[in-house]
């Protein structure tokens, strides 16, 4: 069993993108986390309050700009993400979490939005704490409405959490960050590719 202590720092990471080492750059996009797992859970003051078999972990870290699209598109892309194997013909990343019929744990993590000024990390870019708390909120329903409610757990936003996570197979799997990157942009003086659309940088 590992365990991470919530919150930690995410340095910014984008998809597919031309920008030199080094570069300093901002993106406005929802971010996710995905952590396949065979089980995981969230203690809260050191009692288990959500708890999830084989599925997925997500961090989820709020923009202050994020809108329902946003929502929108992590919802469904985390859904239909085919990272599991399918047992009736072998293929290793074949099947959804819903087609496993498996769970979901979805974790507010508002460090995902953590900026290094320096040596210090600056999480001006994340949605104010009431705002993002009604956000999140919507968020969960939307996973809820498009799924099996039941498959569906969460943390408790705004406490301090530590998430216990067993990987699958007995190896570290890589989690995938996701970014809705419709409205996005980066101060950078490259163009960015994102794989769904094309940004424009400018000189940091």
């Amino acid at each position: 069993m590992q365990s991470l202590l919530v919150p930690s720092v995410s340095l910014p990471v984008g998809k597919r993108r031309a920008i030199s080492i080094g570069k300093r750059f901002r993106v406005k996009a929802m971010r996710a986390v995905v952590q396949r797992v065979a089980s995981a859970s969230v203690e809260v003051d050191g009692r288990i309050v959500s708890e999830i078999g084989p599925g997925l972990l997500v961090l989820v870290g709020i923009h202050h700009s994020d809108s329902d699209s946003d929502a929108d598109y992590i919802c469904r892309k985390v859904l239909n993400m085919r990272l599991f194997q399918n047992e009736n013909n072998g293929k290793t990343w074949d099947h959804s979490v819903i087609q496993k019929n498996y769970q979901v744990l979805l974790v507010s993590q508002f460090t995902l939005y953590g900026f290094l000024k320096g040596n210090k990390p600056d999480f001006h870019v994340a949605m104010p704490p009431q705002q993002a708390k009604t956000f999140y909120a919507s968020l969960v329903d939307r996973f809820r409405n498009a799924y099996n409610p039941d498959a569906i757990k969460d943390g408790v936003f705004g406490a301090m959490m530590k998430v216990n996570l067993q990987f699958p197979n007995s190896f570290v799997w890589v989690p995938l960050l996701l970014q809705y990157l419709n409205n996005a942009y980066v101060k950078n003086p490259h163009t960015v590719m994102t794989g769904r659309n094309t940004v424009d940088a400018a000189e940091s």
